[in-house]
């Protein structure tokens, strides 16, 4: 065993289980460094209460006279807590979080200070914007940037630091974050689905977007993660050949989880609900070191902003357990990778759950109308869908054993879809009073019991309904949830905004009751959407012949699935709604390109340094030690020493053979990178990786593999993958 990887595995033993003490209980605990309402009740005045609630029960401004009065109860109670910093915390267009601390700490004169902390701190800032990513909106010497607070997400205390949830914008006002188009989306969901909803109700007068994600991850130990410069470099292992033993046995799945991984878990949980992150489910997933962790539902901006900030806490709890998080989607080759299951629904101010059947025919109705709403909107914007979850490192995962397809389609189950069938044979125009009795008595009054039944899953379908929610399966594990949530919240209000113009239509035009109305056009959206609904394995070739008859769209690449982003219905839809105008969306298309770019270059950089100064030269000193091994029984047996050296001469050849190949594919890899990097379009520029560099790295991780087999496991340099997945 190499001495790095020997050092490596030796500091894993040292690592004893850190047991957490939960003496209170999770409820006593839960939020204790949230700026809530409760503890906003206590610091606040009741004018600036009030006028916190209001901006976040109805989007009022806060005035700069009631943000300096806000700003001095939240500086309180932070202190009380322990910050001596504040930041504005914001979600720029590089996926992370982001964040500039500035002290509380002001000085007065004569040697005197004081904590100072203003309305016009709390409400607006202006940080140095140059070198995030802008696709173009501004620039490079333009710095300026703003953040602005959104009251709707809870301040809160991490460490010794007050962070304020904030949107960020250029000078100009184009938005330059993951939260401001996020916000306009269920804004644009919310007045749609209002205006749906009076149809059945007319209390409803707030509809809020609800996620719930399900964060899957890998763990593992710090020590052998820093052993591998890919890992360190790229999140991913760029090459390594599988153990004997994977997720074959499906052992790991559900099964008792490892000590070390249960003390870092209770700690990650402990600190989630001093912030009040709701988490509650935590299992082993399939592969090796894998888990998942999955909150209880919020409003989808909180959601989102609780999955950012997640995973911020899970890696800095992580140090204290010499652990590293692996996020990315397939840091293993062989083995499950990881996603973030987007669990999506639509409720109102009084209590319903919109995508949930009731318990009377009309309720029953209510649900079928947003249901099929939303199989049409999924179904005339798949290729957006698909766009919105188009990452690098998501093109490993999506078709692999355990991941949807890139086809996007819709998978409700057979008792649903036998009631699509029946609604689909709905009478052209006025129902009779016996045909109106009979479909809400026979088909929609027995909908509850249908999905009491129904429990039916398909894992390889990337958009599922599973009871009272629609799952979007397809998403990354290391994707910001705000990109998904933002497109699905846009074409569903499009779509509720196209119905209730259709319903009303007919209910003018051809003074067609409104139960009536309702159904025929919901008649038409079945007959229009059946081409998304699929039931069957999305993994064999069969869908995707299947699949193309039906007109949906394969894009298996990033470059290839971005472009539906700035397609002009695409452009036209955030336009219309006010979630991004043409410049905000051409940016985020520049952006994420570039990225996929940058991404490749820097995996070609990695696997080429990997494989030609670790992988090559152990290869030479283990095949210098074969041709010592044969000049030696040369000299012993003479003329006959082939008989007794033929299989190192054999082993000697191969090890020859994986050599030439990887300095082969790797010059030609460098080659093609510096072609690439010669181009000036970026579309150009990144189908160039993608179909050129990015297409050499199996063959070179093919050959490196094999000598790992073949090469004195004492010499091997790199950590393996048995030691990277089985080592607790």
């Amino acid at each position: 065993m190499s001495t790095l990887r020997f050092h490596a595995l030796k500091e894993v033993f040292k690592h004893q289980p850190i047991h957490i003490e939960e003496k209170l209980r999770r409820s006593e605990i839960f939020g204790a460094n949230v700026f809530s309402e409760s503890t906003m009740r206590q610091f606040l005045t009741k004018e600036a209460y009030e006028n916190v609630m209001d901006a976040i029960s109805n989007g009022s401004k806060i005035d700069r006279t009631v943000a300096d009065h806000i700003s001095t109860g939240m500086k309180e109670w932070a202190i009380s807590k322990g910050a001596t910093h504040y930041t504005h915390w914001f979600q720029p267009l590089t996926g992370a979080t982001a964040e500039k601390h500035d002290a509380f700490f002001e000085t007065i004169g004569n040697g005197l200070a004081i904590e100072k902390f203003g309305g016009g701190q709390l409400v607006q800032q202006e940080p140095d914007a140059s070198s995030f990513p802008n696709g173009g909106i501004r620039n490079t010497f333009e710095a300026r940037g703003y953040t602005a607070w959104d009251p709707t997400s809870p301040a809160f205390v991490l460490g010794t630091t007050l962070c304020i949830p904030t949107i960020f914008v250029a000078y100009t006002g184009e938005a330059l974050d993951y939260k401001t188009p996020l916000l306009r989306a269920l804004q644009a969901v919310d007045t749609a689905a209002v205006a749906v909803c009076k149809y059945f109700d007319k209390n409803v007068k707030k509809v809020n977007a609800s996620l719930g994600w399900e964060q899957e991850y890998f763990l593992i130990d710090s020590g052998l993660a820093m052993s591998r410069p890919d890992i360190v470099l790229t999140g991913r292992t760029m090459l390594g050949h599988s153990p004997a033993k994977g997720q074959q046995l499906d052992d790991h799945y559900f099964g008792t989880i490892p000590n070390r991984a249960m003390a870092y878990m209770r700690d990650l949980e402990t600190e989630c609900m001093l912030l009040g992150i709701p988490v509650k489910t935590r299992h082993n997933e399939v592969a090796p070191n894998q888990f998942e962790l999955a909150p209880i539902f919020e409003e989808a901006n909180l959601a989102v902003d609780h999955n950012s900030l997640l995973m911020d806490v899970m890696d800095k709890v992580a140090e204290r357990h010499n652990f590293k998080v692996l996020f990315h989607e397939k840091p293993f080759a062989g083995v499950n990778g990881s996603g973030k299951h987007n669990n999506w629904s639509l409720s109102t101010n009084t209590g319903v759950n919109l995508l949930s059947p009731g318990k009377t025919p009309m309720s029953n109705l209510q649900f079928l109308t947003f249901f099929i709403n939303t199989i049409k909107a999924v179904y005339d914007n798949e290729d957006l869908l698909r766009a919105a979850i188009a990452s690098a490192s998501n093109d490993h995962r999506l078709g692999a054993n355990e991941a949807p397809p890139a086809i996007i389609s819709v998978f409700i189950g057979e008792q649903l879809t036998k009631v699509l069938d029946e609604l689909e044979n709905v009478t052209d125009g006025k129902l009779s009073p016996q045909e109106k009795t009979d479909l809400k008595l026979n088909v929609v009054g027995k909908i509850p019991d249908v999905l009491l039944d129904n429990t039916d899953r398909n894992r390889t379908s990337p958009f599922a309904f599973t009871g009272n929610k629609f799952e979007f399966r397809a998403v990354g594990s290391t994707a910001n949830c705000a990109n998904p949530m933002t497109v699905l919240n846009s074409i569903v209000a499009k779509q509720l905004m196209d119905f209730k113009a259709e319903v009303d239509k007919l209910i003018s035009k051809k003074d067609m009751k409104k139960d009536d109305a309702i159904f025929n056009i919901l008649r038409e959206y079945i007959k229009k959407s059946k081409h998304i609904l699929f039931e069957g394995n999305g993994y064999g070739e069969a869908w995707e012949k299947e699949a193309k008859k039906r007109g949906l769209s394969n894009h298996k690449t990033t470059p290839e699935a971005l472009k539906a982003k700035i397609s002009k219905k695409a452009l036209q839809l955030f336009e219309d709604l006010g979630v991004m105008n043409t410049i905000e969306s051409e940016a985020r298309y520049e952006i994420e390109m570039e990225e996929y770019v940058l991404r490749i270059q820097i995996e070609g950089r990695v696997i080429g340094d990997i494989a030609r100064n670790h992988v090559v030269p152990t290869a030479v000193r283990y095949q210098n030690i074969l041709i010592k091994n044969v000049k030696g029984l040369k000299e012993i047996y003479g003329d006959t020493f082939k008989t007794y050296a033929k299989e190192q001469l054999n082993l000697i050849e191969d090890i020859s053979h994986h050599i030439e190949s990887i300095n082969s594919n790797v010059t030609k890899m460098t080659e093609e990178r510096k072609k690439a990097n010669a181009l000036e379009n970026l579309d150009d520029k990144a189908m160039a990786y993608c179909n050129k560099v990015k297409v050499l790295f199996d063959d070179i991780r093919y050959h490196c593999d094999k000598l790992e087999l073949l090469v004195d496991d004492e010499l091997w340099p790199l950590t393996k993958y048995r030691e990277l997945l089985f080592t607790y």
